[in-house]
């Protein structure tokens, strides 16, 4: 019988072997099947060949939407890949082309490279990605493609950038509370508890003329007069939390004391623990001798400083209103009676013995003033005001050439006074325009089509003179009138078509009251408005009188010969008396050439026109001061060098003393001493020659 034969084998090595081969399938699997990060894998020329499923979730494409057909560079921001290739370039010593080669080059050196880079997705967002790359070889180590795995880095950057603006905001913070320190008055230290300097500010070091870095670790008490007093002090605070206006006197390097009041309290971490003292010391040397003065003098100062004030502010206000109310009369009577004393033919005996008492009592009041006026040395806080008498027929002149395009562009009728018996007031010019032409504005803005508006003048009792504007607007009611003068009520203009701010009437009324005047309205509805102010009347202006002896000399020196060399003075004042008193001052200065502006508008564009060898600028102008028309004059190259004398009646030292500082070359008062005007005018014209800035005689430039 033939047996059997079986041969067994051993087939645990290739069992193993097998689940192996299972185990790295599945852990490859699920590692290309991660939703949590990207794997990407290219073949030897970049081209992509395997795109899991983590690459289609974070990207939005599908696998088949870029195997064999596009590199990772095509899916990269294009900027950040020309940027690394340059890097690379520069790092390696090496060109490096842009693109996928940019990407792997140091994978496939061998190199380990993990970078940062910017995804683009389907849709064209764009996601920081961090990017690890790996270069695949076969057996003999050859390159044949490269594995980029990828993971969403945008949590990780929002997390930086958080933490970049708390790192901002700490380190602005750490430089507010810096800058709070150093720019304290007073000298400020830290020390640890047992009195040891931690830190300080700049008065720290002024105080000791010591340096941060000197002070810091030195002890408290070595900076005082009175070390055991200085140490004392760092004990109290610990031991009580705080001190305040603990006196130490500091010694700095050079030996110099100074009596500091020390206040202090104790600082602790955030634990609580215990760090030191933070202290501060005040300079309180001159407080201290201010103290032992007024404890000396107060009851007395105190007492003495009120009936003072009181009584300084009396007089201010007193002088104030009566500086203009008596110098602007004055500069018409003393001028025009200077001139008339100097006329050719001379006046007779009898005339010459009028004009000299004209003058002898001109000349005393003014003197009269001046000494009053050196009293007063603190401003009074009033609106400024030049009362003078005036013709009220010029203003209502000035005022229809003002208001008269406006009416015509809205076919409004302007009737005003026929020439008659004038009206004179005692009134500031300046203001009575600024009034009537904001009656007059308001008659013709709110008027009807093809309306009319009616001025009218009249004397009334009590010796006033009333300027009535009528119109045949929608009228008011009795509710509107009564609300007429609060500020900021339109009387239900709010939504109109015309533009306002319902304060002009109340601005209208505070001037007319200042100048001892009032304002008044009578309207209807359907039947039109008539306003009406009134000011105080007063006789013409007086006409000239007459000249001192040293006046008299100095007109006759200022006579030049014939053909003199002439010059240009520019004359701004919106007075016409006081125009015409310096025309006829020009008259017997004849290199002299005037021109006149009645406005610093004009002024100024006249200066900049003929270029004046010298400017005479009243103060008290309309819509512009002429401290403000020196200010724009002084602006532009071709008037910045001209010479500007100031003249106006407000006359205390204190607008003197502002003039000067305001830069102009001399300032002037109301009424005019012919002989400083004339000299005021030698100089100035003599240091525009001198400056070279003197235009030739004759030429107008």
């Amino acid at each position: 019988m033939i047996g059997y034969l079986l041969i067994g084998t051993d087939n645990t090595a290739r069992k193993n072997a097998e689940q192996a081969l299972v185990r790295a399938g599945a852990l490859q699997a699920a590692i290309f099947n991660s939703a949590n990060f990207s794997s990407i894998a290219t073949d030897a020329r970049g081209v992509i060949q395997i795109f899991n499923v983590g690459a289609e979730k974070m990207l939005g494409y599908a696998a088949a939407d870029v195997v064999d057909r596009i590199t990772p560079a095509d899916i990269s921001e294009p900027d950040e890949v020309v940027a690394r290739a340059k890097s690379l370039s520069d790092e390696l010593d090496t060109p490096i082309a842009p693109g996928f080669e940019a990407l792997v080059f140091k994978a496939s050196r061998g190199i380990e490279d993990i970078y940062e880079l910017t995804y683009i997705r389907k849709d064209g967002s764009r996601f920081p990605a961090l990017v690890s790359v790996t270069a695949l070889r076969d057996a003999d180590g050859a390159i044949i493609g490269y594995l980029l795995i990828g993971t969403d880095n945008t949590a990780r950057k929002r997390v930086e950038a958080e933490q970049a603006v708390l790192d901002q905001s700490l380190r602005d913070q750490q430089f507010y509370t810096r800058s709070l320190i150093e720019s304290n008055i007073d000298a400020l230290m830290t020390t640890d508890p047992h009195g040891i300097i931690s830190d300080v500010n700049h008065q720290m070091e002024a105080l000791t003329g010591c340096t941060r870095d000197e002070l810091i670790g030195a002890p408290f008490k070595n900076y005082f007069t009175d070390s055991a007093r200085a140490e004392a002090g760092i004990k109290r605070v610990l031991a009580a939390g705080k001190v305040t206006n603990y006196e130490l006197t500091a010694r700095a390097r050079d030996g110099k004391e100074t009596v500091v009041s020390y206040n202090a309290t104790t600082f602790y971490d955030r634990d609580r623990k215990l760090r030191g003292v933070f202290a501060a010391a005040r300079d309180v040397t001159e407080r201290q001798q201010f103290e032992q003065t007024l404890q000396a003098n107060n009851v007395e100062l105190e007492a003495a400083r009120g009936v003072a004030e009181k009584a300084n502010l009396a007089k201010s206000e007193f002088l104030s209103s009566m500086s203009h109310e008596l110098r602007t009369p004055l500069n018409a009577v003393l001028g025009f009676a200077q001139l008339m004393a100097s006329d050719e033919p001379p006046p007779t005996l009898k005339q010459q013995r009028s004009i000299n008492q004209i003058l002898k009592g001109g000349w005393y009041l003014l003197r009269l003033i001046n000494e009053i006026l050196d009293l007063a040395q603190i401003e009074s806080g009033k609106v400024s005001m030049s009362t003078e008498p005036m013709s009220l027929s010029d203003v209502l002149d000035d005022c229809n050439e003002l208001v008269g395009p406006q009416a015509s562009a809205r076919g409004i009728f302007l009737l005003f006074p026929t020439p008659g018996a004038p009206f004179y007031i005692h009134a500031d010019r300046v203001r009575v325009k600024q009034v009537l032409i904001n009656l007059l504005s308001n008659a013709i803005k709110y008027n009807s089509v093809e309306g009319s508006v009616h001025v009218a003048c009249s004397s009334r009792p009590g010796g006033m003179v009333r300027v009535a504007v009528t119109d045949t607007g929608a009228g008011l009611g009795r509710e509107q009138v009564a609300q007429l003068f609060q500020p900021f009520n339109r009387l239900g203009q709010e939504n109109g078509v015309e533009e306002g701010t319902g304060i002009g009437l109340v601005v209208t009324k505070q001037l007319v009251e200042l100048m001892g005047g009032t304002i008044g309205v009578e309207s209807e509805p359907g039947r039109g408005a008539r306003f009406w102010v009134e000011f105080v009347s007063c006789a013409a202006p007086a006409q000239p009188p007459a000249l001192s002896a040293a006046d008299a000399a100095a007109l006759a020196r200022a006579r030049p010969a014939p053909g003199a060399a002439q010059h240009t003075l520019l004359y701004v004042e919106d007075n016409p008396a006081n125009l015409l008193l310096v025309e006829q001052l020009m008259e017997r200065r004849l290199e002299f050439k005037l021109l006149t502006a009645i406005d610093a508008h004009l002024g100024i564009a006249l200066a900049r026109a003929y270029r004046p060898s010298v400017i005479l600028m009243d103060i008290n102008l309309p819509t512009l001061s002429g401290f403000g028309a020196l200010r724009m004059l002084r602006g532009y190259e071709e008037t910045a060098h001209i010479p500007v004398l100031a003249l106006s009646a407000n006359a205390m030292p204190r607008d003197i003393a502002r003039g000067m500082e305001a830069g102009f070359f001399r300032y002037l008062t109301k009424p005019i001493q012919i002989a400083e005007f004339m000299e005021a005018l030698d100089l100035a014209l003599l240091h525009a020659q001198e400056r070279g800035h003197d235009p030739l005689p004759g030429v107008v430039v």
